[in-house]
């Protein structure tokens, strides 16, 4: 389940143990090759591309900022957030390198989940999951607080590994792991299983698209808009 880019547990009755397993690995996960780095540059070309210019953005589970970096200049203001607070540390000592300073006053890392945003209020042009979706826990109610994160019109942007269209071992591996506490909580789910429960939420799916390079690719990019 190598990750090209974020992550976040949404919150639930396992969240701080989540919380704890990202901040435990999070120097570890900064430190490890992204699995498809062609694939990641296309999401990231393609995911700038329907970013207009005067767009707020706000990306869930950001990881230790990785695509957040790489996509803060094409938004007029972007919000980068992820339960861990490990992650978010790394993050701002990437963002503090001299070559990032132009993004200053434009990008911010937070800790922060998606349900404690949604009671906030602020709303957003653009909302960002990448490889989040599986981890959240109770999927449905994540997908509402992301719609409640939205303008009217709004693009929701994600990339996930859909376990349940995986190799039957990989599926029955993921309990193990958790149990000796090599994994966080995950949720199985394909990826029809998935679109239906973004359309479910109240979402059109504008594209499913897949931009691995190696072999069969698991983690379909959807863009999806919330109705106006």
């Amino acid at each position: 389940m190598k990750r090209d880019h974020g992550h976040q547990p949404e919150h639930s009755t396992t969240t701080d143990k989540d919380a704890r397993f990202w901040d435990k690995t999070a120097r570890k996960y900064a430190a490890a090759a992204i699995a498809d780095e062609a694939g990641f540059e296309r999401t990231l070309a393609r995911t700038r591309a329907l970013m207009p210019a005067s767009a707020r953005v706000l990306e869930l589970g950001c990881g230790t900022g990785t695509a957040a970096l790489r996509l803060a200049d094409a938004a007029k203001s972007y919000l980068a957030t992820d339960l861990s607070t490990g992650m978010i540390t790394i993050a701002e000592e990437k963002f503090a390198a001299p070559d990032h300073h132009g993004l200053q006053g434009r990008l911010r890392f937070r800790r922060a989940t998606a349900d404690a945003l949604a009671r906030e209020g602020d709303r957003y042009d653009v909302v960002i999951g990448f490889n989040v979706l599986h981890l959240v826990g109770d999927l449905p109610t994540v997908l509402g607080h992301v719609q409640a994160l939205l303008v009217p019109g709004g693009l929701f942007i994600s990339k996930t590994p859909c376990i349940g269209d995986m190799n039957p071992l990989i599926r029955l591996a993921v309990p193990v792991m958790q149990w000796v506490g090599l994994a966080p909580s995950v949720t199985t789910f394909s990826a029809e299983g998935l679109e239906q429960a973004i359309r479910t939420a109240g979402f059109d799916i504008l594209a499913s698209e897949r931009h691995g390079s190696k072999q069969r690719d698991w983690r379909p990019f959807i863009v999806a808009r919330v109705g106006a």
